[in-house]
């Protein structure tokens, strides 16, 4: 799978997923630096790559208004990551989303994790 981490995700969620053979693109090296909520959505759109952020509100309005404005459009997919306590924690929890869901159940969809 191809997943685009938003400048909010641990690092260690990163390190776990290439683990896992997936393609993990980080928003610091990917855009720019001041990249905005709709540059980093509309570039993972064209990539077709997972969004992993713990900015819930921005990136659920996108993603709702992408399935307002345009319901047949591709939509890659959100994964709204919970901060937790530890790194270990949080990557648990995308593990288990992982597991849970697989790729099928990720695409298009918003899934917490």
């Amino acid at each position: 799978m191809k997943f685009l981490l938003d400048h909010d995700v641990p690092n260690e969620v990163a390190e776990v997923l290439k683990h896992l053979g997936h393609d993990v693109a980080l928003v610091r090296e990917a855009l720019s630096a001041t990249a905005q909520d709709p540059d980093i959505f509309n570039y993972a759109q064209t990539q077709k790559r997972i969004i992993i952020t713990c900015n819930r509100e921005h990136f659920l309005a996108l993603s709702r208004a992408v399935f307002q404005a345009k319901p047949s459009q591709p939509f890659a997919g959100l994964i709204v990551l919970i901060r937790r306590r530890t790194r270990q924690a949080e990557c648990a929890h995308v593990l288990a989303l992982l597991r849970r869901t697989g790729e099928a159940g990720l695409a298009g969809n918003i899934n917490i994790a």
